[in-house]
């Protein structure tokens, strides 16, 4: 299945460090944590890369490859590839979602785990049924931006939703958005339509019997989380979550100091070897 993806990865080692992989969320690229790697400094080695649908990675096969199994198993096999046998992981998101199906799936690759404001998909099959409808809609608008400025006028809105909060006033936030515009709408509408919440097998009953330690990080501003994050602590009794004031839904970006020094708290105990 390798064959099928030409991941876009950046990859920075430091001797004898053991690694942290950093799954950015929908519309991000590989470079989405690089202030908080910047912060985090030699105290880890780092992988990044581009999830499919984003940035500069490749999906060479149909749609189906564009699925949380699919991509999950193909994180896998480049952490093979690499001889990363076992890391960290930090998941925002999608890509927290991702990192929880990885953490879920594969527990033996990963030491501990950070989710940022992500869950384990909708309980309920109707819960499904009507997020699909709804990200088949966004999906649409998405293929009907065939120029940057529709394309800008697109993220502009999405970033109007409440789990967001003031995000559009932050400093950096013109930044971030000149690199989401770097992305393919088309190739956006697939991830969405594939890796979307509503597409993904629920994972609250998996959730219970997780094995790894996991940390969840809510914005205290990102109602609709802070409810599910709380449910999820409830049910495992090696997840907690952690509430970072004066943030809401993308904490690496509003409050990037908080985020690293829960980093490097929660990962501070020497991995196993």
């Amino acid at each position: 299945m390798s064959e099928n993806y030409h991941f876009y990865y950046n990859l920075i080692q430091y001797k004898n460090k053991p690694y942290i992989l950093f799954l950015h969320g929908f519309l991000g690229q590989l470079d989405e944590f690089d202030e908080v790697i910047k912060l985090l400094g030699t105290e880890f080695s780092y992988l990044t890369l581009d999830l499919p649908g984003h940035g500069k990675t490749q999906v060479l096969g149909d749609d189906k490859y564009y699925t949380i199994e699919q991509t999950a198993q193909a994180v896998i096999n480049l952490l093979d590839k690499l001889n990363i046998p076992q890391c960290f992981l930090v998941g925002y998101s999608m890509g927290g979602r991702l990192a929880l199906y990885l953490t879920l799936h594969f527990p033996e690759r990963f030491y501990k785990v950070v989710l940022e404001s992500a869950s384990p998909g909708l309980a309920t099959e109707q819960e499904r049924l009507e997020r699909i409808t709804k990200d088949e809609q966004i999906a649409r608008k998405l293929s009907r931006c065939v120029s940057k400025n529709e394309f800008r006028e697109f993220l502009l809105n999405w970033y109007n939703q409440p789990i967001f909060g003031d995000i559009k006033n932050h400093p950096e936030f013109a930044r971030m958005l000149d690199n989401r515009l770097q992305n393919q709408p088309l190739e956006l509408a697939k991830s969405l339509r594939c890796m979307g919440t509503g597409s993904q097998a629920s994972l609250w009953k998996k959730l219970q019997d997780n094995t790894v330690p996991l940390l969840f990080l809510v914005g205290e501003n990102d109602d609709k989380f802070l409810i599910i994050n709380t449910d999820m602590a409830e049910i495992n009794t090696l997840a907690y979550v952690k509430i970072v004031s004066n943030s809401a839904h993308n904490i690496h970006l509003e409050s990037t100091n908080d985020f690293v020094h829960n980093i490097q708290d929660f990962f501070t105990v020497s991995p196993k070897t």
